[in-house]
């Protein structure tokens, strides 16, 4: 059995409705655990991020897919907080060789949500992880996904529809496929 966990942190409900697809699609592949982690504004205490049960869950996990919204062309401050309590687990090496991937969501179709992939990437770069991108061709797709042509990780698009509409089936299909993509690798990695 593997564990996949996707922590995240969503502000309007966008980015967790990107998360549930995410989650939707690591379900789907056999003998898979799947643990859902939304960051909670009560999480932060003082400006730091205090919740020592989701850091347990995630070194427990073989994967780690991370999820921000794009807030002024990098990750929310609420996930830059937990990622900064992250230190003590990178000075033990607790998620080096586990595998990570990405996703966000912002306004526009570019919105600078290619900084916060590279942010997330370099997280997971720092703690010794293994990233896994988007393999999507943007082409011929007949869901549509990976429209916004991203290959470093998963983008959405919303703007100020409610999460109920956007992101759109194409964008979400897009998240399904990347958090089917990590739990089958993870399978195959042993």
């Amino acid at each position: 059995m593997k564990t996949i966990s996707i922590v995240y942190y969503s502000g309007a409900g966008h980015t967790a409705q990107m998360a549930e697809a995410v989650a939707q699609g690591a379900r789907s592949v056999p003998d898979t655990r799947v643990h859902l982690l939304r960051i909670q504004g009560q999480d932060i205490v003082e400006g730091r991020f205090r919740n020592e049960e989701l850091l347990k869950t995630l070194d427990a996990s073989d994967a780690i897919i991370f999820g921000s919204p794009t807030y002024m062309g990098s990750v929310a401050g609420q996930f830059k907080c937990f990622a900064d309590a992250t230190a003590e687990r990178w000075f033990g090496r607790a998620w080096a060789g586990k595998l990570a991937a990405g996703f966000t969501v912002s306004g526009g179709p570019s919105g600078d949500k290619l900084n916060t992939l590279v942010y997330l990437a370099l997280l997971a770069a720092q703690h010794g992880m293994i990233w896994v991108g988007n393999d999507l061709i943007p082409y011929g797709d007949d869901q549509g996904r990976n429209r916004l042509s991203a290959y470093l990780g998963v983008m959405g698009q919303a703007m100020q529809e409610p999460p109920e509409e956007k992101p759109d089936a194409a964008d979400k299909a897009t998240g399904e496929y990347l958090g089917r993509r990590v739990a089958e690798l993870a399978a195959r990695l042993g």
